[in-house]
């Protein structure tokens, strides 16, 4: 739970796409309540939820709505940059990030994860391991022992990618393997001749 917030506070999420499909019952399960999704397009992935679109409409919604709110960025894929703006953007408005930690996830207890970070189903952090803001390590990842992931890096569903002590700066594509500081892609031997 963040500090200063406490179970049933309100929370919103931004962006509107299938990541805020996965991320809402997590959510929930810490004991927030989605009150609010804004994206930069009038939909909604839930019919009991408002929309907002855009800045301007979170701008009005906040000077309606001030006191403490949680926030999760559902923006996923290769928009890291993205999601990091829109990250920093609601901590300025006074928003608390969320970490969203599936309980089907596996995080190691010396795992460090910075505001924003989201651990889906089945991904697996393993010890000494830091996550930097607003990363994601989505369904059925392994990120393995003694890793740095930058700041809203994402590590794709499924995806065995990250080696030991690895220091990864960008996203990593689903089926790449990297290694080293900074992390490049693994190369494995060719064993045809």
């Amino acid at each position: 739970m963040p500090p200063g917030l406490s179970i049933s506070d309100p929370a919103i999420i931004w962006g509107a796409t299938g990541q805020a499909r996965v991320i809402r019952p997590i959510l929930e399960a810490m004991g927030f309540r989605l009150v609010m999704v804004f994206d930069q397009h009038l939909v909604t992935p839930f019919a009991d939820v408002p929309v907002g679109v855009g800045l301007p409409d979170f701008e009005q919604w906040r000077a309606e709505n001030g006191g403490d709110c949680a926030f999760a960025v559902c923006i996923g894929g290769t928009l890291g940059k993205d999601r990091l703006e829109v990250h920093n953007r609601l901590l300025r408005a006074g928003l608390t990030p969320t970490i969203a930690v599936h309980h089907r996830a596996w995080v190691a207890g010396s795992v460090s994860l910075a505001p924003g970070c989201q651990v889906l189903a089945m991904a697996a952090v393993a010890e000494g391991t830091t996550l930097g803001t607003a990363c994601i390590v989505n369904t059925g990842a392994q990120v393995d022992h003694d890793c740095t992931l930058g700041h809203a890096v994402h590590a794709m569903p499924g995806a065995v990618i990250v080696g030991a002590g690895a220091v990864v700066t960008k996203d990593v594509p689903p089926g790449i393997t990297v290694v080293g500081n900074p992390a490049r892609p693994h190369r494995r031997p060719n064993h045809n001749g």
